[in-house]
């Protein structure tokens, strides 16, 4: 089975993350794709909590799209996968061509390289020109076909009139309903 892994902040899940991961599977890329938030790592320190944004994702949640709440502690994307990986599945690391130009420097890169990539093209990046610069270029997949929805979710926390186009309607009642993404609130 091809299996999808989407790691991210998801903070807030948007109609660009969904329609993304709807269209990797439609389009059999994947048979499946686990979903899974991350803690605040990185350059990601204005999360709200975790159970917050995994009962958000959970609204989206089937039997090809899994969310993943056992793989959240991880600090690195390697890690992830490692334990992820059993013998009668492939993995399909999804990662936005936006990633490409430091993906290089992930820790243990050459271990997420025996995987298989996703990469989604984004904002008319060329991906062949940091594809080529690895030698497992072969595990790259490109997927060009799948459609952007120009949004971030710092787009969505900063302009609550973009909550109202680019976020499902449970997950904006969820955010309302408890005050998440008010000046003071992160890490609640």
């Amino acid at each position: 089975m091809k299996i999808g892994v989407f790691v991210g902040s998801f903070n807030p899940v948007h109609i660009g993350h969904i329609k993304l991961v709807n269209e990797l599977i439609d389009k059999k890329y994947v048979d499946k794709i686990y979903i899974i938030p991350t803690e605040p790592y990185w350059n990601k320190q204005d999360l709200i909590s975790l159970k917050d944004r995994i009962n958000m994702l959970k609204y989206f949640e089937t039997d090809k799209i899994i969310i993943d709440t056992k793989h959240n502690k991880y600090e690195y994307t390697y890690q992830i996968l490692n334990d992820l990986k059993n013998s009668s599945d492939q993995l399909y690391l999804i990662i936005g061509a936006d990633n490409l130009k430091e993906f290089h420097l992930w820790k243990n890169i050459d271990e997420i390289l025996k995987n298989k990539i996703i990469v989604v093209n984004r904002n008319g990046i060329d991906t062949s020109k940091y594809i080529n610069n690895f030698k497992n270029n072969q595990n790259f997949i490109v997927a060009c076909d799948i459609e952007q929805i120009n949004i971030s979710s710092t787009m969505v926390r900063e302009n609550k009139e973009y909550r109202k186009f680019y976020l499902d309607r449970r997950v904006l009642d969820y955010i309302n309903k408890n005050n998440l993404y008010e000046r003071g609130n992160y890490g609640k």
